[in-house]
């Protein structure tokens, strides 16, 4: 088995779903700046915005919380698109020949 693959700075991490202010602790790897403190004990703090207790699959519930208007900003995006210029179809159709029964005999009869 190979040595040193895995990283050996886990610690105990409190993340906190900024959605609901729900907090758990959980051991990371994580890197974060800020800190919280925890029934007396400060954690290092890393900041979700969902978790499993807002996120609608867990809950059930059908609303989603779009805290960087990412939802917003792809509908006015796309708001036009329906409504921009149709592509123009080809008006001049291409000439069909229509096969006679005499046509049919002649080049049957070239052969």
């Amino acid at each position: 088995m190979k040595s040193n693959t895995h990283p050996e700075n886990y610690r105990l991490v409190a993340f906190k779903d900024m959605s609901n202010n729900d907090v758990f602790i959980t051991k990371s790897t994580v890197d974060t700046k800020e800190t919280t403190k925890i029934d007396g004990v400060e954690y290092p703090l890393f900041k979700l915005e969902i978790s499993r207790t807002s996120h609608p699959y867990y809950t059930g519930k059908s609303k989603l919380v779009d805290t960087a208007g990412r939802v917003d900003k792809f509908r006015t995006k796309y708001a036009n698109f329906n409504q921009s210029a149709p592509v123009e179809e080809a008006t001049a159709e291409a000439p069909v020949e229509e096969a006679n029964s005499d046509s049919l005999e002649e080049e049957s009869d070239s052969k």
